[in-house]
């Protein structure tokens, strides 16, 4: 279930949240203050509104019923040049229904828009800019939101994807800073995984109870995968099929679940790219690795990947990697290989639990050590470690191997994590999913030598 925060954010109402429901409305124009206001009343919600602050006393509604209240017939119909570009916002009433977030979002960040369609439902979304506006700012962008887009004339830009994906990108993009644009695609997509990865850190979830952290990694995994569920034991799961589909199935794996609870109160501590929590731990153990498979599954969207992808977020693997365990087996019989996120330190690409059990064969290992180096990720090495759901996957026949996520000192109020060599292995995988052909290849080669 989406915020009001979320609702407002995806249909493009510029209100400032002041917590509790609580909704400054003294930086939106008038007529979309009053657009808003008729939009609660046709949805049946409780508010008061004195002095510019919108006060709601509803729990927010699903978004089916949102988009009802705020649509009416022929809405964004004729709207044409329908603001002066950097002078004057947009009405929100007066933008298509699934792209106003959007278009809000575009002319807060200096991107000034003239135009828009979200498709109707019938043919694709596309947005015209101003003529003054920096395409190139433009793409960089919606590139590093992972946005499959296409520039069709020097100002139009279609949007290859089904409208209500528009809502996500608008909300994705609340999050960008103007003087980000100034500093490229890549410097983008990073300081967006480091407010989700921020975001997840912030969220409670010992073993044992992981209700809301799962709630969250659903509601953000949903839009990038073809099916969801959560199985009987509360593992949630997903797959996507990429391209043709003929390629590896790859399994992606982090738990969900911290060693204890948060410590009410505390705060992050950030030092450059080190950070640690005020009190008690810091949770990256796995939180760190749960933000790294949210971030792969965004790029796969647009990426050059052919195959299937599985997604395994785990629960209680901290009391013994019970919620692998109790995974059903179905779910596991296509899988080639495993890639799990949940090793200390930076650069280790484990391919055994100490000397007493292999993940996989070592060749497994050697694949991502050699894509890495052609890639300039320099430091990956295999290596021997500890336990992990790892263990489950190779028990079952599965190649796997489990890398570094930045965190040190795991379980103890001293945990730190590095964010930069976090960032770091979702440029690994990304590399080695990108290499999908060689990857089959190197899956088939080690069946050989065991059916030999």
């Amino acid at each position: 279930m989406k915020s009001w925060n979320q609702l407002f954010t995806r249909q493009g109402f510029v209100v400032k949240e002041k917590g509790d429901n609580r909704f400054l409305c003294t930086n939106e124009r008038p007529e979309n203050v009053e657009f808003l206001l008729e939009s609660l009343n046709l949805a049946n919600v409780r508010y008061t509104f004195e002095n510019d602050l919108l006060t709601i006393h509803s729990s927010p509604i699903c978004e089916k019923e949102w988009i009802k209240a705020v649509d009416f017939p022929n809405r964004g119909k004729g709207e044409g040049l329908w603001f002066r570009a950097g002078e004057e916002e947009p009405k929100v009433f007066e933008l298509d229904t699934y792209v106003s977030g959007l278009v809000r979002e575009l002319n807060r960040l200096g991107l000034y828009t003239n135009g828009c369609c979200d498709g109707h439902g019938r043919r694709t979304p596309h947005i015209h800019f101003d003529r003054r506006t920096d395409m190139e700012k433009v793409m960089q962008l919606l590139y590093a939101l992972q946005v499959n887009v296409r520039l069709r004339h020097p100002n139009v830009v279609t949007f290859l994807m089904k409208r209500e994906r528009l809502l996500d990108v608008a909300e994705q993009m609340r999050n960008v800073q103007p003087d980000w644009l100034e500093k490229g695609e890549e410097y983008i997509r990073k300081m967006l995984f480091l407010d989700t990865l921020e975001e997840l850190l912030n969220i409670s979830g010992e073993s044992g109870n992981e209700e809301e952290i799962r709630m969250v990694v659903r509601e953000k995994l949903t839009p990038y995968v073809d099916r969801i569920t959560t199985d009987r034991y509360g593992n949630l799961l997903a797959q996507k099929k990429y391209k043709t589909g003929h390629g590896p199935t790859i399994l992606l794996n982090a738990h969900l679940d911290t060693v204890e609870e948060l410590e009410p109160g505390r705060k992050i501590v950030k030092h450059g790219p080190i950070w640690s929590s005020s009190k008690g731990i810091l949770g990256a153990d796995d939180r760190a690795g749960v933000a790294v498979l949210l971030e792969v599954a965004k790029w796969l969207e647009t990426s050059g990947f052919n195959g299937t992808i599985k997604f395994a977020f785990t629960v209680e693997e901290e009391y013994g990697l019970v919620g692998a365990r109790e995974l059903e087996e179905y779910f596991l019989w296509d899988v080639d290989a495993a890639i799990v996120v949940d090793r200390r330190g930076t650069g280790d690409i484990v391919t055994s639990c100490g000397t007493i059990q292999p993940f996989c064969d070592i060749r497994y290992g050697q694949f991502f050590e050699k894509v890495a180096n052609d890639a300039g990720l320099e430091g990956w090495k295999c290596t021997a470690g500890g336990s992990s759901d790892t263990r489950i996957w190779a028990l079952r026949g599965i190649q796997s191997v489990n890398l570094s996520v930045g965190y040190q000192f795991e379980h103890t109020h001293d945990e730190i994590l590095d964010t930069d060599a976090c960032y770091k292995t979702v440029q690994l995988i990304k590399a080695v999913l990108n290499q999908s052909i060689d990857l089959s290849r190197t899956l088939r080669s080690l069946r050989r030598t065991d059916a030999i």
